[in-house]
């Protein structure tokens, strides 16, 4: 049994966010506190692992084993101050669980599962994220903005068959640039595109939403749309690339 840990306090990120807007909040005057709710299901498209990234054996935790369909949840805290600048905290943790059979020996993480032997594998990818926004002045019924995102990576994946676990667990800041495109069709009803997203020569990451919005009340607007998150790291110590589709429904409450 092999296991690789690297500690970093995630809820300490999440809570520092908080703070900063609530300093923000207190100190702007005319702003707006807005609270988003979001979930839905989501799938794996791919998610191919090599681990260690040099040495491991690939495989799929979609092609050679089947990864399970499952339930997500995000929560984002926003303050918008001066009309142009929002500064956000997001917590979107995520847990999929895949189950199949060892298609041929498998080499991960150190350790050996056998050709047939049963396997059940655990995707797990949490993200903390703090995002500043700049608005751009509206032209007609189109908004922009765009901005960036420091972001907490809290990721694992895990295999066990038979008595034997090996996990390969990785924390880290992950800087993306932030953007967001709306148009409002109506005085109630809007479409737009927004997300997360940077590329480099180690990796990249995306996480790109679609979606029509529309006013409830004054205070409270629903959503729903369609999200893709894709990326991944490739260097010596891991392999792994993912592309996850998400069907969603969220609810954003102004106050």
């Amino acid at each position: 049994m092999k296991a690789c840990t690297v500690t970093l306090g995630g809820t300490r990120v999440a809570r520092a966010a908080a703070l900063l807007i609530v300093l923000l909040a207190a100190g702007a005057a005319g702003a707006q506190l807005t609270i988003d709710l979001e979930g839905g299901m989501v799938s794996s498209l791919y998610n191919d692992v090599r681990i260690p990234g040099d040495e491991g054996t690939l495989f799929s935790l979609t092609d050679d084993i089947e990864t399970d369909a499952g339930a997500f949840y995000r929560v984002r805290v926003a303050y918008t101050f001066g009309d142009r600048h929002t500064v956000s905290g997001l917590y979107a943790p995520l847990t999929l669980t895949a189950s199949g059979t060892a298609p041929a020996d498998l080499d991960y993480n150190g350790d050996l599962f056998t050709e047939g032997s049963d396997l059940e594998g655990t995707y797990t990818f949490n993200s903390y994220r703090l995002t500043y926004r700049y608005e751009f002045t509206p032209t007609g019924r189109w908004s922009y903005g765009l901005g960036f995102t420091g972001k907490i990576r809290d990721a694992a994946i895990k295999v066990e068959s038979d008595g034997l676990t090996s996990e390969k667990t990785n924390v880290g800041f992950v800087p993306l640039l932030n953007f967001r495109v709306r148009y409002d069709a109506t005085d109630r009803l809007a479409v737009s595109l927004e997300g997360d997203a940077l590329a480099a020569p180690q990796g990249r990451a995306e996480d790109v939403m679609l979606a029509v919005h529309y006013d409830l009340t004054d205070t409270a607007e629903l959503r729903v749309g369609y999200r893709f998150v894709e990326g991944g790291a490739d260097n010596d110590e891991v392999y792994n690339f993912t592309f996850l589709n998400y069907a969603l429904m969220g609810v954003t409450l102004r106050f």
